[in-house]
């Protein structure tokens, strides 16, 4: 059993992992903006906490955080630009200022756009189109990079509701696309290496509850998804459906 701390315990992501860990027997605590919103049936068996993390001060935080062994970060949205890194950057604040005994594995959520395609040097969020709507995952990474915490971020393609196919039977790489990328795209002009990145988006679309699934067994200190960014993809031979994909390649967040 863990003490774990989710943030966004009221979005589609967050309403997965926070059903999964009641479930798991953790000892969960929310920090969320509207407790409302939390679904009846789970309020009995958590610590709530009504904040809004967009104006919580670091050091308060920091005090909320603090005794957890693990925290579960999903709030925010890339799409909300600046404030999303702003985010971010407040939370990973707050873990530093505590010490280091006291700081928690922590999971933040990217996209598949943070990802290097392959082995051609380069990340979704290099190419044109993506990096417009998507430029907050490198930004958020960067931050993550020079922060000496225990931290994994994943980075799936868009998140679906859906029912579960089951961890297990994910395709989960570490800092590189989890799909193959042929060697040649390393020689391809931004434009064509889009069209082959957007081409293995629907192999990457997941159910929410999935990815929550991932997340919760990954919560040991210095684990094998310390410090990397994590892809995740259907099992060899499925794609995934989402009517918004072809306009959100690199992530639903």
């Amino acid at each position: 059993m863990k003490r774990l701390l989710i943030l966004g315990a009221t979005g589609s992501l967050g309403r997965q992992v926070l059903q999964q860990a009641v479930a798991a027997g953790h000892q969960v605590a929310v920090l969320v903006r509207n407790p409302a919103k939390l679904p009846a049936t789970l309020r009995s068996h958590i610590t709530v906490h009504a904040v809004d993390l967009g104006r919580v001060a670091i050091a308060a935080l920091a005090d909320l955080i603090r005794g957890h062994d693990a925290l579960i970060n999903c709030a925010g949205h890339v799409t909300e630009g600046q404030a999303f890194v702003d985010l971010m950057d407040r939370i990973v604040s707050s873990v530093e200022s505590l010490a280091p005994a006291e700081r928690p594995v922590c999971w933040f959520l990217g996209g598949a756009a943070a990802l290097d395609i392959g082995q051609t040097g380069r990340r979704g969020v290099e190419l044109p189109k993506v990096r417009a709507t998507y430029w907050p995952h490198r930004k958020n990474f960067e931050r993550l990079s020079a922060s000496p915490l225990d931290w994994r971020l994943l980075c799936p393609g868009p998140m679906v509701d859906q029912p579960a196919l089951g961890a297990a039977s994910l395709r989960v790489a570490t800092d590189q696309l989890p799909v193959p990328v042929p060697a040649l795209a390393g020689k391809l002009p931004g434009p064509l290496l889009l069209l082959l990145f957007a081409s293995k988006v629907p192999q990457m679309i997941v159910p929410y509850a999935d990815a929550a699934a991932v997340m919760l067994a990954h919560l040991e200190p210095r684990d094998a998804l310390s410090r990397h960014r994590v892809g995740l993809a259907l099992p060899v031979g499925m794609r995934g459906k989402k009517d918004t994909w072809a306009a959100q390649p690199g992530g639903s967040t």
